[in-house]
């Protein structure tokens, strides 16, 4: 299919914006660290497990520097120094700590510092290795298996009951699925700590956790190398625990992850400092674990109009990308959201959603694009909601998208069973196999609806991004600028879980996780 007539000089402008926009709040946040990263933190140095009331110990440690002054030297160096200094392993400081029979004072003296620094990055080293390994076995497995040909079917499963979820993805990777979501129970993002072990109550989907994550990745493998094709896993790094959610995806091998630099601030309420640090530790873990990151641009259209509003999408889709450039993240990781949620009342509806895929494409050629399905119109009518989804999927192979969320025809009636799943999938593979090859045989209309309407949308996310680098991102995000959401800088939830970093602040993770290309990047235009 020939590429619409796009002026590169103004997406060239656009791009420059948001990244000028992206690093500005870059240095603003550079000066706090959170609860939840110096949890993260801990969890990947090797903190695990829970106390006798169930409170998992990095929370029981970091809870306890906090209180003692200490979390703004980072948790690692107060820990490290406690490890050399009672000659116990970082899971025994933990461990004391949670008990009562250790108080925890920090480094003393230069000497005591320039060693529990040591120790920590010895640690952090350790932890990076077991990351690398994971994405090397990774990289075999596709080796050995194979994987399907983009766009790639994703498929969510939710039952609250990791042990039924694993009957559920096996079910769909057998019928066709090439990724399997697992929903997170209902709230989950509002919860500051991480449930620990199996879990069989969520409510709505189930509870992410490291363990869960461990008996799906090992399902998941298994029916991989049953059927020949490798089958990627899901989880939503988001909300007051995206940090510690990643460093668990990482260290059990997730492939893909819901990591969003603005969702938890606009659909959660998760205060804007918090959200704005914990994104950039967690993008960064998912980098270096070599995860797909999926952002939430799609939800926009769940709240706004989405002609009216597809220009917000285009400009929190640039901004998503200079933040995950800022993390160490490659185009090829980068798993920018839009959505098919036009009215299917609208004349023409069709040809504007096929013009909105089809700028997205082009403007990020490199990028693992993830399309989501029609939510919004979606009515109890499973005839014209299957056809709806017949549409989105047309539109989805002509513009050759990569991650492909799996519309269900019951979608606004209720949770989608088995059989939903398996029609949604043969209706894909249909029209991706009938259609596969289409966009080398058509062209747009030089000057024609679609053209038009594409550039009208460049155009208005270029005026766009010039008003938000004019008053910054938290300014803008404040007025409703996205989904129609206001919210503030000190508003929210997890303020007080935001703090200054001291001067001898150290994490022994970004010196080791950050490739060189992102530490230039980050020297080369702050």
């Amino acid at each position: 299919m020939s590429h619409l007539t796009l002026d590169q000089a103004q997406i060239d402008h656009a791009r420059d914006m948001a990244g000028r926009i992206a690093h500005q709040v870059y240095d603003d946040m550079q000066r706090f660290t959170t609860t939840s990263v110096e949890r993260a933190t801990l969890r990947l140095m090797g903190v695990d497990g829970v106390d006798e009331n169930q409170v998992p110990l990095p929370n029981r440690l970091v809870s306890h520097l906090q209180a003692q002054g200490l979390l703004q030297q980072g948790a690692a160096l107060p820990v490290a120094a406690a490890m050399a200094e009672h000659g116990l392993g970082i899971q025994q400081v933990a461990q004391a700590v949670a008990n009562g029979q250790l108080s925890l004072q920090g480094p003393q003296g230069k000497a005591s510092e320039a060693s529990a620094r040591r120790t920590a990055d010895e640690l952090a080293a350790h932890t990076c290795a077991r990351i690398a390994a994971n994405r090397a076995t990774r990289d075999a497995a596709i080796a050995q298996c194979g994987e399907a040909r983009t766009p790639w079917l994703y498929l969510i499963v939710a039952t609250g009951n990791i042990h039924e979820d694993i009957v559920q993805a096996r079910a769909a990777a057998e019928q066709g699925a090439d990724v399997i979501a697992v929903i997170r129970s209902t709230g989950q993002s509002l919860l500051d700590y991480v449930p620990y072990g199996a879990t069989t109550e969520g409510f709505g989907g189930t509870y992410a956790t490291q363990e869960n994550f461990r008996l799906m990745r090992a399902a998941l493998d298994e029916v991989g190398h049953k059927i020949g094709r490798y089958i990627r896993l899901t989880n939503y790094c988001s909300g007051l625990c995206m940090p510690e959610i990643a460093a668990m995806g990482a260290m059990e091998r997730l492939d893909m992850m819901l990591n969003d630099s603005m969702y938890g601030i606009i659909f959660r309420d998760i205060n804007m400092q918090r959200t704005f640090v914990d994104q950039f530790f967690s993008r960064m873990v998912n980098a270096h674990a070599g995860i797909i990151i999926n952002t939430g641009e799609d939800n926009y259209l769940t709240t706004a109009d989405a002609c009216e509003a597809a220009h917000t999408v285009l400009a929190s889709q640039l901004i998503n990308e200079q933040f995950a450039y800022l993390s160490g993240l490659q185009p090829d990781q980068m798993g920018l959201g839009h959505a098919f949620e036009i009215n299917p009342e609208l004349e023409n509806g069709f040809l504007w959603e096929l013009a909105h895929a089809q700028l997205v494409r082009q403007v990020f050629p490199e990028a693992c694009l993830k399309y989501m399905p029609p939510t919004k119109h979606m009515t109890g009518n499973i005839f014209k909601g299957h056809i709806q989804d017949a549409l989105f999927n047309v539109v989805s192979v002509l513009t050759q998208q990569n991650i492909h969320l799996l519309g269900m025809m019951t979608e606004a009636i209720h949770t989608p069973l088995m059989q939903d799943r398996f029609l949604a999938i043969q209706n894909a593979r249909y029209v991706f196999g009938n259609l596969r090859d289409l966009h080398d045989e058509i062209q747009f209309t030089p000057g024609g609806q679609i053209e038009r309407r594409a550039q009208q949308v460049l155009a208005e996310t270029v005026a766009l991004l010039g008003q938000i680098e004019q008053s910054g991102l938290p300014a803008a995000i404040a007025k409703g600028t996205f989904a129609d959401i206001s919210r503030t800088l000190t508003g929210g939830k997890g303020l007080d879980g935001v703090i200054p970093k001291a001067a001898n602040y150290h994490n022994p993770f970004p010196a080791q996780m950050l490739p060189e290309s992102a530490q230039a990047k980050q020297e080369r235009t702050s």
